[in-house]
């Protein structure tokens, strides 16, 4: 049993269908097991094939259908949803970082437009689907970052589109508000991945993490979990547009 059954009815999505895209590793693979053992019907999107495969061969992910996904390929995005027959939640968790590259340019604007752009392709193709199949639970739940609010100088193409994010998720909220549809973000802090653990490795980086942290470790992507199914739930009916950190308090340190 994970830890987000213990914390909801494991029935407590069951019936509907959430799509988590960027699903195929890190904080999305997590997100997709989570709502998984809460009953949903899961599809998990990625863009790299080699993830896709070892995802869709590890027992922990069964019951998980693994698709590939480029969200920069903006048709390829409307293709995608017009093959749905249902959609009721969706997760964007594509995202990558490249520190020290992203002051190429063409690297900047590449990692901008999986991040960010990717996720407006997403919620923009999402909409029409989760109006038409939402019933009472029409949800997006994006990714953003604590450096949606802090500058990091290795990444600053990072940075901008996690900023983007945000924003882009209170116009959202705004705007599809009129269809049913809540649009949340969760800005994650330092959390243990494949992208971060060489900054975990690296002791005076990891003492400085835990000095700031009023929760003082690094986060796992499973506390990721509760956040993204409390916001994609009827407990949260009559909140949108906000983004909730989940970043062990780090922001207020």
């Amino acid at each position: 049993m994970t830890r987000i059954t213990e914390l909801m009815r494991s029935d407590a999505f069951n019936g509907q269908r959430v799509l988590v895209v960027g699903g195929s590793s890190g904080i999305g693979l997590e997100l997709a097991r989570g709502f998984r053992d809460l009953g949903a019907g899961v599809e998990a999107a990625g863009s790299n094939p080699d993830k896709l495969r070892t995802a869709a061969g590890d027992p922990p992910n069964h019951d998980i259908v693994f698709q590939r996904l480029d969200v920069r390929d903006t048709q390829a995005v409307g293709d995608y949803f017009a093959a749905q027959s249902r959609v009721d939640v969706v997760i964007n968790a594509a995202g990558v970082a490249r520190p020290h590259r992203e002051h190429d340019i063409d690297v900047c604007l590449d990692v901008i437009d999986i991040n960010l752009n990717g996720t407006a392709r997403v919620c923009m193709a999402a909409r029409a689907h989760l109006k038409r199949d939402h019933g009472d639970a029409a949800s997006i739940v994006n990714i953003a970052s604590m450096l949606s609010y802090f500058g990091d100088a290795e990444v600053p193409g990072y940075c901008a589109s996690k900023g983007g994010v945000v924003q882009l998720t209170r116009s959202l909220a705004q705007a599809y508000a009129e269809d049913g549809i809540r649009v949340n973000a969760i800005a994650p802090g330092y959390i243990d991945t494949d992208m971060t653990h060489a900054q975990k490795e690296d002791p005076d980086f990891n003492a400085a993490v835990l000095r700031r942290s009023a929760i003082q470790r690094w986060g796992e992507t499973e506390d990721l979990v509760g956040a993204a199914a409390f916001l994609a739930s009827p407990a949260a009916a009559f909140i949108t547009g906000v983004t909730l950190a989940v970043d062990g308090g780090y922001g207020v340190g």
